[in-house]
């Protein structure tokens, strides 16, 4: 495959079938493109089985993989290496999104067969236009659920009030000597993971990175549930400051 990669000129940092931890932000972009143009068609045309056999699509992408999901396909196999290596994102929020769509196209369908057809009208065009709006601009709802929990769940004030400090060691002299650090709980291939990594070694204060995929069980102690997550901490660990999510 790198071969191949390379003769089209073309190299990618995360490998779609085998890196799922992290996707192409482009490619939730194409996929919610032809959700959003499947579920409008079912709606227009009162076609029910086009919002069952999105929902399936989408079952099926979520459960067996990349490798079975009919838009993943296109765009890594078609598209991507003709448009190039977008930014690289965590792929939890657009799975959320995706187990969403599943469910409201999937429950539509059947409203529509159990004799409702408002229902599933409605609930198949609200799906075309999230879908279609996160498509156009970039705005996912189902990931802002994600993110909106995981900001619940994750380290915050009102969860994880401090860091141990022996897993702040690595940060040396320089932590005591400034009395605040920061730190990035990071993904090798995440773009925004880099930017944030770019965007605080500039600042004056020390920055610990750690990896999740090397620290799991830092990142499953804290609650990490989406990269990049950067605090910021005092001298004995107390979280005073969180930048991300």
């Amino acid at each position: 495959m790198a071969a191949s990669q390379a003769r089209r000129g073309f190299i990618r940092a995360a490998d779609p079938w085998r890196d799922t931890d992290v996707i192409d932000e482009r490619a939730p972009r194409f996929n919610q493109a032809v959700v959003g143009a499947v579920a409008l068609l079912g709606g227009v045309f009162g076609w029910p089985l086009a919002w069952a056999i999105i929902s399936a699509q989408l079952v099926i992408g979520l459960t067996l993989g990349r490798r079975f999901c009919l838009t993943c396909l296109a765009y890594f196999g078609l598209l991507q290496p003709r448009l190039g290596e977008g930014p690289l994102e965590d792929s939890r929020p657009p799975r959320l999104a995706n187990v969403i769509g599943s469910v409201f196209l999937g429950t539509a369908a059947t409203a529509w067969w159990l004799g409702s057809p408002l229902v599933g009208s409605a609930l198949g065009i609200l799906v075309a236009a999230l879908a279609l709006v996160a498509a156009t601009t970039g705005f996912c709802a189902g990931c802002e659920v994600y993110r909106l929990t995981a900001r619940l769940r994750g380290i915050s004030p009102e969860h994880h009030a401090r860091l141990d400090p022996a897993d702040l060691a690595a940060l040396g002299p320089d932590f005591a000597a400034h009395g605040r650090a920061y730190v990035e709980f990071t993904h090798p291939l995440c773009s925004e993971c880099r930017r944030w990594e770019v965007t605080l070694r500039g600042r004056a204060s020390p920055l610990l990175t750690l990896d999740v995929r090397e620290r799991p069980e830092l990142a499953r102690k804290y609650g990490v549930a989406i990269v990049p997550t950067v605090v910021a901490v005092s001298a004995d660990g107390t979280v005073v400051e969180r930048l991300a999510p």
